[in-house]
């Protein structure tokens, strides 16, 4: 598995996550299962295959978040650096082409909400404005070949 960053924010939100699926989630399948048994032959019974495969996707949900949190990277508040992007800062930028001002909030691909201002790592802009500084300039690709220019007014 691929290095997942995480905010000690992100790491709570996964674990109140899994806790709801392990328990108030399984026991909704489980019933589910227990009412498709009841139609009677599991071999020619779809609301039981239905429920079959809905459990399947549960418990691999439940394998990966799992495997996420072992394995995921905590970004703590306090380990920010000064001044350079990481996973966790907080940064304005400025489009040059544009100039407009946006803000967005660095974090691992798991927490990613783009319109609410939270960019993935991985994401164009997060992978151009890793480890700049204020004051320095991005060039962003974008899908169709082309670039912006943004430039970093605030790190925090």
């Amino acid at each position: 598995m691929a290095d997942v960053y995480l905010t000690e924010e992100g790491k709570k939100e996964q674990e109140e996550l899994l806790a709801y699926l392990k328990t108030v989630k399984r026991t909704e399948v489980g019933e589910h299962l227990k009412a498709a048994r009841e139609y009677g032959d599991l071999s020619e019974n779809s609301e039981y295959d239905a429920a079959r495969a809905e459990q399947g996707r549960l418990e691999s949900k439940i394998a990966l978040i799992e495997e996420t949190l072992r394995n995921a990277k905590i970004i703590s508040n306090d380990k920010v650096k000064k001044g350079e992007v990481i996973v966790g800062s907080t940064v304005t930028v400025l489009d040059v082409d544009f100039n407009e001002q946006n803000t967005y909030k660095l974090v691992g691909t798991l927490e990613s909400d783009p319109d609410n201002g939270l960019i993935s790592n991985e994401s164009p802009i997060g992978k151009a404005i890793l480890g700049k500084k204020k004051g320095d300039e991005a060039i962003v690709p974008t899908p169709d070949g082309d670039s912006f220019k943004l430039k970093i007014i605030e790190v925090k």
